[in-house]
């Protein structure tokens, strides 16, 4: 099970897109075609060598290239043979799933790149073409996605099997877990004053009459739109249905009837818009739209700050406990949760240095000063839509490297004892389903030493 995890991980990351790089590399020109066919789903040589390539240029090939191939190839059956059983089940994803889904991604993978143009820069395509290759894709992992959720969802796993689970490991292969961290947010949004939104406004009404005398939209949402991604498409979102947008600027774009009409001017929490009707097709719509989001003033700015400093001798003085003064002033949806981030990659409120960095630089530097129980100063952040706020970070617990015990580590050891009885559950059901799918491997990969016996 933890194998195939890893693959969705690569899948990830690793996309279509990437072929561009083998035309930069003469070493790494593929002539493509069919390797394996599962049901009807075909397995491209293209797939294996771009995850080929992405496993080396990220420095963790283990094996020969002839075995690390087998070994991508393993896993692409399984997906196939997932993606196949799905298509049998009538599994559905919806367009507004794939079209979230893959909003989600591009945000991401733009972050990663560093700015909308670099992410085109290293693919060599705009970012509408970037996203038309991945919805495919997508559509097709979030399909194998649901059918391995739907073999597995009803595994569940008792306090005592994790124990015997436990106590049946060798000594030497209890996991090691590195040093982790657990931190509690408090941030603080400054007040955007209405002289500042204001100003926004006035540059969007002009636009608009700039618009009205000639001006295209697309080139004005090129040179000023403050959205990343899709400034460089003239402002053009692509299509999209009600409920896939924030509801004033889908409102506001649905109320457009003819292709070039522009809208009035609409707040979101993103900042300020005007839209232009592209076109309609039945319940889907394309809009441009120019953003502009107003800047915070050093008044208000300063406010947020002296907020949050008042905060800090609160708890620094014992007079508050932080659990309290997350409810009663942090403005971050966190303080729900006792303001305890969560870390995606496990469902914990537990981090890793290395996953700390990752998800933000800045932020590992700051807690790695504090000692347990400590807070830090407030500190200025600039979040992914572009806007300031103050934040106060809390060290809850700090732990160091050691092996995994049940006494600290159970939601760790429970996890894993959970995926091998996934794993065994899994491993039964690809047995069955093996049987009663066409399966077709090519011939040079026959001499494979495949995890299944896909080669019958």
């Amino acid at each position: 099970m933890q194998l195939y995890r890893s693959l969705f991980v690569i899948m990830l990351i690793s996309l279509s897109p990437l072929i561009k790089g083998y035309s930069q590399q003469p070493q790494d020109t593929i002539i493509d075609g069919v390797v394996a066919v599962v049901g009807g789903n075909m397995v491209l040589k293209s797939d294996i060598e771009g995850q080929y390539i992405q496993l080396r240029s990220q420095g963790v090939i283990k094996g020969s290239p002839s075995r690390v191939r087998c070994q991508i190839l393993d896993k692409l059956l399984y997906m196939k043979l997932l993606l196949h059983q799905a298509q049998v089940d009538s599994i559905k994803v919806t367009d507004a799933q794939v079209e979230a889904e893959m909003d989600r991604r591009m945000r991401y993978f733009i972050s990663q790149a560093g700015s909308p143009e670099k992410l085109e820069e290293y693919y060599g395509k705009t970012l509408l073409e970037i996203k038309n290759e991945l919805k495919e894709i997508i559509r097709e992992q979030m399909l194998t996605e649901q059918e391995e959720a739907k073999i597995t969802k009803d595994i569940t796993i008792t306090p005592s099997e994790v124990k015997s689970f436990y106590k049946k490991i060798d000594k030497d292969s209890i996991p090691l877990i590195n040093a982790e961290f657990e931190i509690g947010l408090i941030l603080k949004q400054p007040v955007i004053g209405q002289e500042e939104k204001q100003i926004v406004i006035n540059k969007l009404k002009g636009f608009k009459e700039r618009i009205a005398k000639g001006d295209e939209f697309s080139t004005l949402a090129v040179l000023y739109s403050e959205d990343p991604g899709s400034a460089k498409q003239g402002g053009e979102l692509g299509m999209f249905k009600r409920g896939d947008m924030r509801p004033e600027f889908e409102a506001a774009s649905f109320k457009l009837k003819t292709p070039g009409e522009v809208s009035d001017i609409v707040e979101t929490e993103d900042g300020f818009h005007i839209i232009q009707l592209i076109e309609r097709r039945g319940e889907y719509i394309n809009v441009r739209h120019i953003l502009l989001q107003p800047q915070v003033s050093l008044a208000n700015l300063n406010k947020a700050k002296v907020s949050l400093d008042s905060v800090v001798h609160l708890l620094s003085t014992k007079k508050m406990k932080f659990d309290e003064a997350v409810i009663r002033y942090s403005d971050d949806p966190s303080k729900n949760n006792g303001g305890l981030l969560v870390n995606n990659a496990n469902g914990t409120t537990r981090f890793e240095a290395s996953q700390l960095s990752q998800l933000d630089p800045k932020v590992f530097f700051i807690v790695d000063k504090l000692k347990v129980g400590e807070i830090s100063t407030p500190v200025l952040m600039k979040t992914e839509r572009g806007k300031q706020e103050y934040r106060i970070y809390y060290l809850k617990d700090r732990t160091n490297p050691h092996r995994a015990n049940l006494e600290n580590d159970y939601a760790r050891i429970q996890q894993i004892a959970l995926d091998k009885k996934k794993d065994k559950v899994i491993s039964d059901w690809v047995s069955l389903k093996m049987t009663g799918t066409y399966i077709n491997i090519s011939d040079q990969y026959k001499n494979c030493e495949f995890t299944r016996k896909w080669i019958r």
